[in-house]
């Protein structure tokens, strides 16, 4: 899948923004530019390498204090760029057991 097959209109930051990626667990961080951003997903620009790094789900942390994020998994790589898709909350969210109700039945 190449960068430009996008499911949703991208937005293009000429000098990019500097946000970071984070494990999940919060064990490692790197900084990296995005270069562009859709509904879905976005292309990032990463500084250094990301061997080694558990990228299956992890963080885009937006402000350099992580209190704007987005959970995201890579869908590919290319040179230093990678394509992350954002996961959504309902994907995430683990099916709880409902109750069952209980009504009371009048006599």
């Amino acid at each position: 899948m190449a960068f430009g097959d996008r499911k949703s209109e991208r937005v293009n930051f000429e000098r990019g923004i500097h946000v970071y990626v984070m494990g999940i667990d919060g064990t490692w961080r790197r900084d990296c530019v995005m270069i562009d951003v859709s509904q879905t997903g976005a292309r990032l620009c990463i500084d250094g390498s990301i061997e080694g790094l558990d990228l299956k789900e992890f963080f885009l942390l937006l402000s350099s204090t992580g209190s704007a994020f987005r959970r995201c998994k890579l869908v590919r790589v290319a040179g230093d760029q990678i394509g992350v898709e954002f996961l959504e909350r309902d994907k995430l969210a683990k099916k709880r057991p409902l109750k069952p109700q209980t009504t009371k039945e009048s006599a």
